[in-house]
């Protein structure tokens, strides 16, 4: 189960397209998208944590556009490169928990919507957005493809941004603490996906049962004597036995 149909990333894909292209033509380099996105994502998360929900929500959604560009215009350039790859996963983590960390700020310090179990929430959904990252890492550092799971990368951003962009505080803020919770659950499952996953392709195949020898006893079991009974003794062979 996917939260964002295949179809949808597709056709944005496609709207990214001519702005790849001409990012390209200005040789703008692809790690230089990455760490602007990064700053801008900071500062939308310091706009989570002032109580500025919705404006915090349409840079967010803006800003989002980087962490597809950089790595369309890294391939159409030909600057792919390991180190690019390593310093957009370690940004996405400074910008996964400079979101969530805003939001438990503003439940932290906001005098209406102040609230210790959304804090939780929160820190919970910044752990839960960490290990989702870490088991796929870490899974591949083994030879495994463990992209699998409710929530990747793509609907943690989307969940992050959109429903705050429209809708901020709506409904005395129970829109966003839904979405947040909705966040973090999701999260939470694919990580125990993710291992469940790597479990099943690391499990030593079971032992099979040795056919041959069980044949072999059982054919003994046939043809063996059969103990005498206790306090009896054992008749003499008649002839022809």
């Amino acid at each position: 189960m996917k939260i964002l149909p295949d179809w949808l990333k597709n056709g944005y894909l496609r709207l990214m397209d001519p702005i790849a292209g001409w990012l390209v033509r200005r040789r703008v380099h692809p790690n230089t998208i990455t760490i602007w996105g990064t700053i801008f994502t900071v500062a939308g998360g310091v706009l989570y944590g002032t109580s500025h929900i919705s404006i915090g929500g349409w840079l967010l959604g803006i800003t989002a556009l980087t962490d597809v560009l950089d790595g369309m215009v890294a391939r159409r350039s030909n600057q792919a490169s390991v180190f690019g790859a390593f310093l957009d996963s370690s940004l996405d983590r400074v910008a996964d928990g400079a979101t969530l960390g805003g939001l438990a700020v503003f439940y932290a310090l906001d005098p209406v919507h102040n609230s210790v179990p959304m804090v939780v929430v929160c820190l919970a959904g910044i752990i839960g957005a960490f290990l989702t990252s870490y088991t796929r890492a870490r899974a591949e550092a083994l030879g495994l493809d463990a992209k699998v799971g409710m929530l990747q990368r793509p609907e943690r951003v989307v969940l992050l941004s959109v429903p705050q962009a429209f809708f901020g505080l709506a409904l005395n803020g129970w829109v966003l603490a839904i979405i947040i919770n909705i966040l973090t659950i999701t999260a939470w499952i694919t990580v125990v996906q993710r291992v469940k996953y790597v479990f099943d392709k690391t499990r030593p195949p079971s032992p099979q049962p040795d056919v041959a020898g069980d044949e072999e006893s059982t054919e003994y079991r046939h043809w063996a004597p059969r103990p005498t009974p206790r306090g009896t003794s054992a008749r003499p062979l008649l002839k022809g036995e």
